[in-house]
Order: C-alpha cells, then structure tokens, then sequence
C-alpha cells in the first residue's frame, strides 16, 4: 500500500510539474508579448499612471520563470530520487503558492480600480483633439478585445465592418468594466485552483522526499526497487498521455 501511495505521487508530481513548465513558459512569453505590444504601441508614453501595467508585466515574466524552474526542478528530483532537487522544488513552489493566492486576492479585490483607470485611460485617449498614430493604434486594439467602440454616438477607429454592424458595438467604458466586474470571481477562482494544485504537489514532494530519506539507494535491491518504480511511473504517464 506504501509502495503504491509513493508510486502515485511520483507519477503526479511529473505530470504536475510538465504542466507547470508548459504554464510558466507560457507566462513568460505572454508578458513578453504584452511587454513589447505596449512599447510598439507607445503605450508608456500616453499616461503616467502605468506604473501597475509595469509591475504586472514584469510579475507576470518572474511569476513565469519561477513556475518553469519549479517544474523542471520537481521532475529532476522525482525522476532521479534527489532529495535536494525535492527540498528547493518543496521550497519554491511554497513560495509560489503564496504568491499566488495574493496576487488572486489582489487582482480581485483590484479589479474595479483598474476597470476605472482603464475605462479613463480610453476616454482621454479618444477624446483627444490631437490623437496620434500610437493612441489610434492603441483605441483599434482595445475595441478588438473587447468587441466594443467609441463612447455614446461617435464611433470612429471602430472595429471593421458596415456601418449597421458598427452601431451595434457597445460604449467602451461600460464594456471594459463590465468585464473586469464579471470576470473578477472567475480569475480569483482560477488562482485559487491553481494554488490548490500547488499543494497537493507540495505534499507530494514532501512525502516522496521522506520516504528517499527512509530508504537510500545504498544496496543494489533498493536500486532495482527504485528503478522499477521509475520505469512503472513513465509507463503510466505514456499511457495516460497516448488516451487523452
């Protein structure tokens, strides 16, 4: 019954933890992205209150890049019995999911603020006399994500279409804050998800690390023993892979 609890978290933490890598990388190259649409865009030069889309970005990129390393670091110490990869895995992704569950709370309990600064950020943008190439560039994207246009009857830069169809978009403003309001719980439902993971991950690691630490790899039963479980593991995880 041991045998088959530590079999099956090793064969957890692996999938988990090619999950992880496949996140963080993710992230990382999702920030990237956002990171060099905002400077193609000018967007750093259109308001001074950037500094939160700064630090998110830039949270975002480190967020992703210690998920990556946490990933690769678990399957090192699951896949080869190293108690030291298992101790900064266990470690990190403590870290991590602290991390987390405040940057979930945050972005919940933030999300009406930032809703109203956005929401700002447009108006000012459209309603500028003397609108650059950049704010133009920057008002054809947001009305793109947000499938909306302009502010009450003026709609110029609005997404491509027919005059019909354009009349159909909705006010930006109300649009960009009914998302952030809506989709509030669900983002904080999704860190919280994502933590929850990272737990059962955590307890994992830490078993599997006790149970290193009770049986060394010193005879050459223990040996085949853990190579058997290895070999079992991989198999299993092929397999699930192939059926899904």
């Amino acid at each position: 019954m041991m045998k088959m609890s530590i079999q099956m978290c090793r064969c957890f933490l692996i999938s988990s933890n090619i999950l992880f890598a496949m996140v963080g990388f993710g992230l990382v190259c999702l920030g990237t992205w956002v990171r060099i649409i905002a400077s193609v865009t000018g967007f750093y030069q259109i308001s001074l209150k950037t500094s939160p889309f700064s630090i998110g970005v830039t949270v975002l990129v480190i967020t992703g890049i210690l998920i990556t390393l946490a990933g690769v670091l678990g399957n090192l110490g699951a896949c080869s019995f190293k108690i030291s990869a298992l101790n900064v895995f266990s470690g990190l992704l403590s870290f991590l999911i602290i991390i987390n569950i405040a940057v979930g709370v945050t972005a919940f309990v933030k999300s009406g603020q930032t809703s109203d600064e956005l929401s700002e950020l447009y108006r000012k943008i459209y309603t500028s006399h003397t609108r650059s190439s950049n704010e133009t560039m920057i008002l054809r994207l947001l009305h793109k994500t947000f499938d909306c246009s302009g502010i009450g009857e003026q709609r110029d830069t609005c997404p491509e279409g027919n005059f019909q169809k354009q009349s159909t978009f909705l006010s930006c403003p109300s649009v960009i804050q009914d998302v952030f309001n809506s989709n509030a719980p669900l983002v904080l439902v999704g860190f919280l998800g994502i933590a929850g993971l990272m737990m059962l991950a955590l307890v994992c690691s830490v078993i599997l690390s006790r149970y290193i630490s009770k049986n060394p790899a010193s005879s050459s039963g223990t040996n085949s023993q853990l190579e058997r479980m290895h070999m079992e593991c991989i198999e299993s995880l092929c397999h699930s892979l192939i059926d899904n």
